[in-house]
């Protein structure tokens, strides 16, 4: 499909014009980091994807490569399962063509799955490890540039402000900052790194959703989740995407190495690993969802 590009598109950073955003949507994801798109992707795939969680939690399903974790209050309680990229229900989801046409409006043609997960969020225990502190997803990324990463996150079930929706900070990826992460005080769920000295004057708003509702955000955008005060879970299924031209960066003295250490221990430990890198994990991670490979 043809479509005439406006002279006002020509100045647009973060997006280009690939006629699946209105200017005025690409204009909004510019100006704030994010977009919602309103009963995106269908609900029989949601409900596919929501069983799926459910028999690999059970363990009526094997888990594969994916990582299964566990509320760090209360070890019955799946909380998520990462790294969803190789399983034949969940790749509905992040293959799912007209989410993908949107993400390409960011990354351009060749489109890589670089993060991938769904989250239950069970109801709190009472120690609000089901809040996820304010943070950016770059401080997990390491590769570059970040204008051509974006995140999906898509609601299953209904997220609103009592089961502890997303809440983001409209405009904060214009300071063009990656904080320092950390854990906060007291308990809190394994790599559930947050910023822990944002000024008191950020402004949040709350996303509430319905299912099939998609938010697309800017990977310096900083975001987080409510803690889940209802007695339902708040289900949802999150993708992040970049170019395929993307190219790794050396992290070395830079805000990753904490994360990066970390995460390179729970592989090593996990696949009886030694002497790998966390690029070599990004490598394993990523998988092709349109166009062609090349960096990453």
């Amino acid at each position: 499909m043809k479509c005439k590009m406006s002279a006002n598109s020509k100045k647009l950073v973060y997006t280009r014009d690939n006629c699946r955003l209105t200017f005025d949507q690409r204009c909004f994801y510019e100006k704030n980091g994010y977009l919602v798109i309103r009963k995106l992707v269908p609900l029989d795939l949601l409900q596919k994807c929501s069983q799926r969680f459910d028999d690999i939690a059970s363990g009526a399903v094997s888990k594969d490569i994916m990582t299964v974790m566990r509320d760090v209050s209360d070890r019955t309680s799946v909380n998520k399962i990462q790294d969803i990229t190789q399983d034949e229900i969940l790749r509905l989801y992040i293959n799912y063509d007209p989410m993908i046409d949107i993400v390409e409006a960011v990354t351009g043609p060749n489109v890589m799955a670089v993060h991938s997960m769904l989250i239950a969020k069970p109801p709190d225990s009472g120690a609000n490890t089901s809040r996820h502190p304010p943070h950016q997803d770059l401080y997990y990324f390491a590769f570059r540039p970040a204008e051509r990463i974006v995140a999906t996150w898509t609601a299953i079930e209904p997220c609103d402000s009592l089961n502890g929706c997303l809440f983001v900070s409209p405009g904060s990826h214009l300071e063009q900052k990656l904080y320092p992460h950390e854990y906060p005080p007291g308990a809190n769920n394994k790599l559930y790194h947050g910023i822990q000295n944002l000024p008191n004057t950020t402004q949040w708003i709350d996303l509430e959703m319905e299912p099939g509702d998609t938010v697309f955000f800017h990977p310096l955008l900083i975001h987080g989740s409510g803690v889940n005060k209802s007695n339902r879970t708040r289900k949802a299924i999150s993708c992040h995407y970049a170019a395929g031209d993307c190219h790794y960066i050396d992290i070395k003295g830079t805000v990753h190495e904490p994360i990066a250490k970390e995460i390179v221990e729970v592989a090593c430990k996990r696949y009886s690993l030694s002497g790998i890198e966390y690029n070599d994990i990004w490598r394993l991670k990523n998988t092709l969802v349109r166009g062609v490979r090349s960096n990453l």
